[in-house]
């Protein structure tokens, strides 16, 4: 049983925690500003190319029309799939009962609350390495800390997490390549190997010294590299630490060094495209996850040591199935664009075409 002291100070900072993440800081402010840019352009471009009108209405919302049939977009967010099915790919133990019930794999888990952490505590001593989020409600790796291994490290994560929801999920953290698989209608569009953000080290200058000037880079180049700039986080500091470096570490000139386990926050050429690698076994794999979740727009995030192989075969996990897949590592990433806002649209406006 959590203290009540500790409980109100776990809250309160969990509060403070949120409401810093949640500041618009100038380079944060910019950065959001190109990603509406950006999807705002993908959009459009995907309109010219079906032929259809292109009307911006305003806070983002954009309204595409072909003949009498519109439809409405809002930058990763379509028509495609109901609120209900929305909400449920946001309940992370949700979906892994779900597609553990139907034999697809999944990372080990437990959920918790904030008033008892005795199965938090459990987890972790029974799997070491482990990775604490929210339960619910958020996406874009929010209130995620990876490289937990100890109970003080794991408060602190749940502190984070707590800002987010209540409820707290942890979980195994496994080895492996990251894999994004998007899905339409149950059709493959694109497969992305998804890197971990790094920085190169110059001999010179400390770690926080690299990552402005990552920063400034990324945003001076608007939307092509990266859609967020990096934050010193709690997921940073026990992924440095994990590499036995600090926000304050000299790395040696050319040592790449991994800044964040969370890969939300990398950059294009640290995505690459794997469409012609992945086995047909995996691939119908992340199909029958969309299938059971109930979507038509899916990015299913697949955890493996050889992309090749089947997911039981090679040992892989699902580990997640979003249903507003965010497009940016899809057009920039090496291995070239896949435009997948064209066939998306194509389907939005034939969807607005049969509720007519």
């Amino acid at each position: 049983m959590l203290p009540i002291s500790m409980f109100l100070q776990i809250c309160g900072n969990a509060l403070r925690a949120k409401s810093m993440l949640g500041t618009a800081g100038h380079q944060a402010g910019l950065a959001k500003s190109h990603r509406s840019q950006f999807y705002e352009d993908v959009w459009r471009e995907a309109a010219g190319e079906l032929g259809a009108t292109f009307e911006v209405l305003g806070k983002g919302v954009l309204k595409i029309s072909e003949g009498r049939v519109s439809t409405r977009v809002r930058e990763n967010y379509t028509t495609l799939d109901d609120p209900v099915t929305l909400l449920v790919s946001l309940d992370k133990p949700l979906v892994h009962a779900i597609l553990r019930s139907h034999s697809l794999p999944t990372p080990s888990h437990a959920e918790f609350s904030l008033d008892n952490l005795n199965k938090a505590y459990e987890f972790l001593a029974e799997y070491r390495l482990c990775v604490v989020k929210p339960s619910d409600g958020t996406g874009g790796g929010d209130g995620v800390t990876t490289g937990i291994e100890t109970r003080g490290q794991m408060l602190k994560a749940v502190v984070m997490a707590a800002g987010y929801s209540r409820r707290v999920l942890i979980e195994e953290q496994m080895k492996g390549e990251i894999i994004r698989l998007l899905y339409l209608d149950g059709q493959l569009l694109d497969a992305v190997k998804r890197g971990p953000p790094t920085v190169l080290g110059d001999g010179k200058s400390r770690i926080s010294q690299l990552v402005q000037r990552l920063n400034r880079r990324r945003l001076d180049a608007g939307y092509e590299l990266a859609q967020v700039t990096l934050k010193y986080d709690l997921d940073m500091k026990r992924t440095l630490a994990r590499q036995d470096l600090s926000w304050r570490s000299v790395p040696a000139d050319g040592r790449r060094v991994v800044l964040k386990g969370v890969i939300n926050d990398n950059m294009a050429d640290e995505n690459v495209s794997v469409a012609d690698q992945v086995s047909e076994c995996m691939i119908a794999a992340g199909r029958r996850a969309a299938e059971l979740i109930g979507s038509r727009l899916a990015g299913v995030d697949i955890i493996t040591p050889d992309i090749r192989q089947g997911l039981e075969e090679a040992g892989g996990k699902i580990l997640e199935v979003n249903t507003t897949p965010g497009f940016h590592y899809h057009y920039f990433k090496q291995g070239g664009a896949c435009r997948v806002a064209v066939p998306i649209l194509k389907t939005c406006l034939e969807h607005a075409r049969g509720c007519r």
